[in-house]
């Protein structure tokens, strides 16, 4: 099943999607953050209790869920519309304009009366002491989901791929799913979901459905053997997806098709520093992949070498197209 990565597509294909997606629009569909890192030095217990006292030396900001995944196809060379809500407030601010600086514009943003999602991480010495979540992930009401709905109409016009990042923070509620893949068929464009639970099997008609293996086994409420699985047949009908793509960490990737075939992908990092943001990484190329043209398999296979790079840098990070061939000839 398994087979070397650098025969997995040749060289040329892959120069060619690469050069096509620079001409793909990708829309992006899902919950945005911001991601703020405080980076400082632990020099002593508090007095007041028994927890480390941090100086803050360094604050940053990064966009994270959803605006990371319009930032990596960005950085794949192609350009992104996101589609998704953010509050009336500094992060939300913050979150607009670190897009609009990237390229992308904020007009498919939808302003809401809560807090713009925002993570914040205490790191000292390379190591993460404590995050805090400031969010609200219940569903958005009837009239922000109406703002929603006409922001995907506008934006579908002119994409080449949709991708749904789901984050569980109340954008992606039944109605915006059903009603923005009906919209995607329609103009047959390819579909990528990065699913949570929440709405785990409301993503039928998607062309690449990616859960890790967790997320899988805890929806189907069984562990699962990938190389002798009998229940993929009936979790595929459950799901009603083209194609599902599991990450399984240092075992790379599988890809599974509705009709039976599996292709184990394997992994390509040499060095793995840091898998935050991973995730984003691969479903931002899948999509720019496929709306490049490439078929599900090839897709998968460019993804997997983006993943590559992104672990071996630290943080959240994007991979261009030069780093991803860069990988692939040094795999050949």
């Amino acid at each position: 099943m398994t087979d070397e990565p650098s025969r997995l597509i040749e060289r040329g294909r892959l120069v060619e999607l690469l050069a096509h997606a620079r001409k793909c629009h990708v829309l992006v569909i899902g919950d945005a953050m911001l991601d703020v890192y405080l980076q400082g030095d632990v020099e002593r217990i508090s007095p007041e209790a028994p927890v480390p006292v941090v100086r803050v030396r360094e604050q940053r900001a990064a966009l994270g869920g959803a605006a990371n995944v319009a930032q990596n196809v960005v950085a794949a060379g192609a350009g992104a519309t996101l589609v998704s809500t953010v509050g009336r407030d500094a992060a939300g601010a913050a979150l607009r304009e670190m897009l609009v600086r990237l390229g992308c514009s904020d007009s498919a943003l939808i302003p809401v009366d809560r807090p713009t999602t925002r993570k914040t991480r205490l790191v000292a010495r390379s190591q993460q002491v404590v995050r805090f979540d400031e969010e609200d992930d219940s569903e958005l009401d009837a009239d922000a989901i109406d703002l929603v709905l006409g922001s995907i109409n506008s934006a579908m016009a002119k994409a080449d791929a949709v991708v749904f990042e789901d984050y569980n923070k109340g954008l992606l509620t039944a109605r915006v799913i059903a009603a923005a893949i009906e919209r995607a068929r329609a103009r047959e464009l390819p579909i990528v979901v990065d699913p949570k639970y929440r709405n785990f099997f409301a993503y039928k008609g998607a062309t690449i459905f990616k859960p890790n293996r967790r997320e899988l086994e805890s929806a189907l409420g069984a562990a699962m053997d990938l190389d002798h699985e009998p229940s993929l047949p009936q979790a595929f009908e459950k799901l009603g997806v083209e194609h599902m793509l599991l990450t399984l960490g240092e075992r790379g990737m599988q890809l599974v098709s509705a009709a039976g075939e599996s292709r184990r992908i394997p992994t390509t990092a040499r060095e793995v520093y840091d898998v935050v943001g991973a995730g984003d990484t691969v479903t931002a190329y899948l999509a720019t992949m496929l709306a490049a043209k490439a078929s599900a398999h090839e897709a998968a296979v460019v993804a997997n070498y983006a993943a590559g790079v992104e672990v071996a840098k630290l943080g959240a990070a994007t991979v261009t197209p030069e780093e991803l061939v860069e990988a692939y000839d040094g795999h050949s």
